[in-house]
């Protein structure tokens, strides 16, 4: 790797608010926003909007759609007349 071109490559946390979940991991991401990890080093923190903690899919929150239900009321509503 050519030296000088590349971001700084760090410990970041990634926070999700609305799941009450953060994790710590690498990434060249930059904040001006710190915390204190469990660890008691601070590190920079990046607020994400979804995570597996909040979203529906991973929570089983989901909805299921029901398409083939829709699908044989669209054929019957628009059903050719012979």
């Amino acid at each position: 790797m050519r030296n000088g071109i590349h971001p700084e490559y760090r410990p970041v946390v990634f926070r999700d608010k609305a799941g009450d979940f953060a994790v710590l991991t690498r990434s060249t991401a930059t904040s001006d926003h710190t915390m204190e990890w469990s660890d008691g080093k601070t590190y920079p923190v990046i607020d994400v909007e979804i995570s597996s903690a909040s979203h529906p899919f991973y929570t089983g929150a989901a909805r299921v759609v029901d398409t083939a239900g829709r699908v044989e009321r669209f054929n019957r509503r628009y059903q050719r007349k012979r």
